[in-house]
Formats: structure tokens, C-alpha cells, sequence
């Protein structure tokens, strides 16, 4: 930028452009919020209004065909908008949420389409859940289908079923199992060669991971009374403001981890937590872990997660059925405890296994 003998502001013109363009993208971003925002209100007024006709009548078919028939008149003068499956959604849309105020908000920040994906989910933390990660993330409408149908929020509930209370792990971070199919890994795969996958397809494994996580260091090297140790990965938390530690095993979980990696978190602490930070986490993923196991030593205690990663996704209904599998085991877990004599460890797993809404998930 230059500046003219009276005073004028003179851009070259780069910067003009720059700064047009910014200008330009700027209001163009905003226009598509404010359209998107008034094409999911008036869906939502329409789901409203045709909701209220169909509850003033109690015969089911008499409603239905009431639906069709305004779907065909609605598609004949505005479009295939208005088919009858979408019509429903509406419908089904208004119901989820009877007060138009709530929906404001969450229609400047998400589509039509994100809505459509997030409807058929059942469960109302599961729907919070995906709601709210579309939004801190920018998800767009592909991402987060593939964050349903991967079952990120049955696998964070799994992870955060091994916490308590006490837990030095905080909740809401961890998921398990961890899904590294993505990686591209064949049989007999090394250790090493798990960490260069993850570090060549590092966004992959980041989205994976989940929000406001970064990536600090490999092979991170401690020193301590001239012998060496080797932590496999070191990421940084930005919105927990901690080191978490990562572990890598090819084999299954044993008691032996736990001691190392609290050497771990007990040197990043003492060497690299700056004055702001809380205290370092660790994460050990492993191919298998006996979850028995895992509640017996009170990992979480000492701030450490333990999660299964799997490096070959298993087809739909197979991986459907296992996730079912491990969350009825982690119910169960949660179950046999509570009926151990009141304690500080019983009121802890009360609070977190406290009845939520909407049951189970099912997307």
C-alpha cells in the first residue's frame, strides 16, 4: 500500500484485488446463510402447519392421503422440493423441534441436507451429539454422513464408559474402538509402519481423532538418568489445553503398558506442560483389550485411555453388530457395578450411567 502526497490511500493492484475479493467472498458466504436460513424456516413452517392438520384427525390413512395429495399439488407449481418423502421430513422436522426458536440458530450454521441426514437418528444425545460436531467442525453434508455411519457417538460412549467420576481422563474426548481402515494397511504391518500410515494420512486420522486436536511430535525422546525412552506420538488438545500421549501396540493389551505410559505423562508433565496447561493424558491403542482388564487396574485414574483401533473396516451389518455388542458389554459392566455397596466408586458410576433421553441410536 502506498500513500498519495494528499493523504489519499493508494492500493497497488494486488491488494485491490485482494481486498475486493475478500469483500466479495465475504457477502457471498453470508447470502448463502441467510437463503439457507429462510429455505429451512419455511420447511419448518410447513412441517408445522401440515403437522397440526394431521394430529386435529386420528385416522392415520385419512392423514397420509392428505400428505400426498399436497405433495402432488405443491411439486406441480414449485417443484420436486415438495415430493412426498421430503414433505414428510418437514413433518418430521417441526415435530423434533415444536419451537421454531430453537431451530433459528442451528439453520444459520447447517443445510436442508445436514438436517436430513441428522432426522433419522433416535436418540437425542446422539443427535446433539452430531449436531454439534457439524457445527464446531464445518462438517459438510458427506463428512458427517460418514461420522453416522461410522458411529462416532457409540464409540465415544463406549470410551467414556470405562470413566468415572475420579477419572483423571476427561470425558468426551476418546473414542473406541478407533477406525484406521483408511490407512491402507496390509497383514503384518509394523509398528512403525502404522505410525508413518497415520502421520502420511494425518487429516484422515486427526478427523478420526476428533476436534481442536494437532499434531506435536513422532518418536518423541525422553531422557531421564542417561536412558533413553521413546514415546511413539505426542498431539496437543487446544480447546483441554493438554499433551495427550499416544502409544502404539500390535499387540493385545497387557498390565505392563500401564507402567510405561504413566512414565510418560509423568515426564511430559514435569518437562514439557507449560503453566497453562493441564496435566498430559495418554491414549493407548492396541489391536485388542480385555475391557475387565482395563476396569480392573483403573487406567483412567492414572489419565489414561486405553481404546482398540481396527485397521479394516468390517461390512455394514457385521460392524453394526459388534458396536451393539460392545455398548450391551459396557452396559452390563456399568450394571454389575451399581449393585456393589454404595460408595464414592458407586455414586460415580451413577452419575454417568444415568438414564439419557431418547434411547439408542439408530441410524
Amino acid at each position: 500500500m502506498m500513500t498519495s502526497s494528499n493523504s489519499e490511500i493508494i492500493f497497488d493492484e494486488n491488494q485491490l484485488f485482494d481486498r475486493a475479493s475478500a469483500i466479495i467472498e465475504n457477502r457471498k458466504f453470508r447470502a448463502g446463510s441467510y437463503a439457507n436460513l429462510e429455505v429451512t424456516l419455511m420447511y419448518w413452517e410447513i412441517g408445522h402447519l401440515v403437522g397440526s392438520v394431521i394430529l386435529d384427525d386420528e385416522r392415520a390413512e385419512y392423514g397420509k392421503r392428505i400428505v400426498v395429495t399436497l405433495s402432488q399439488q405443491l411439486q406441480t407449481k414449485y417443484g420436486s422440493s415438495f415430493e412426498y418423502s421430503n414433505l414428510t421430513r418437514m413433518i418430521r422436522f417441526a415435530a423434533r423441534f415444536p419451537d421454531v426458536e430453537t431451530v433459528v440458530p442451528l439453520a444459520q450454521q447447517l443445510s436442508w441436507s445436514h438436517f436430513i441426514a441428522l432426522l433419522p437418528l433416535k436418540s437425542d444425545d446422539a443427535f446433539r451429539y452430531y449436531t454439534q460436531d457439524a457445527i464446531t467442525r464445518h462438517l459438510g453434508i458427506r463428512e458427517l454422513r460418514r461420522q453416522i455411519s461410522r458411529k462416532a457417538f457409540e464409540r465415544r460412549e463406549i470410551a467414556d464408559s470405562h470413566l468415572t467420576l475420579q477419572s483423571s481422563v476427561p470425558h468426551n474426548v476418546f473414542k473406541d474402538p478407533y477406525l484406521l481402515d483408511t490407512l491402507g494397511l496390509k497383514d503384518n504391518y509394523l509398528e512403525a509402519d502404522l505410525e508413518k500410515a497415520i502421520l502420511a494420512d494425518l487429516e484422515s486420522f486427526l478427523l478420526e481423532f476428533g476436534h481442536g486436536i494437532t499434531f506435536v511430535e513422532r518418536q518423541k525422546r525422553m531422557i531421564l538418568d542417561d536412558d533413553d525412552h521413546v514415546l511413539d506420538l505426542l498431539f496437543y488438545h487446544r480447546v483441554l489445553k493438554r499433551l495427550i500421549a499416544v502409544e502404539l501396540k500390535l499387540e493385545k493389551f497387557r498390565p505392563a503398558f500401564k507402567g510405561q505410559m504413566e512414565f510418560y505423562i509423568k515426564w511430559l508433565n514435569k518437562y514439557e506442560r507449560q503453566a497453562d496447561e493441564n496435566e498430559p493424558v495418554g491414549l493407548i491403542l492396541c489391536p485388542h483389550a480385555n475391557r475387565g482388564t482395563l476396569e480392573l487396574l483403573e487406567m483412567d485414574k492414572s489419565g489414561i485411555a486405553v481404546a482398540e483401533f481396527w485397521t479394516a473396516m468390517p461390512p455394514k451389518d457385521e460392524f453394526e453388530r459388534k458396536i451393539n455388542e460392545i455398548m450391551l458389554d459396557a452396559q452390563e459392566r456399568l450394571e454389575r457395578r451399581k449393585m456393589l455397596p454404595a460408595s464414592e466408586s458407586q455414586r460415580e458410576v451413577d452419575y454417568f450411567y444415568e438414564p439419557k433421553d431418547g434411547g439408542s441410536d439408530d441410524s
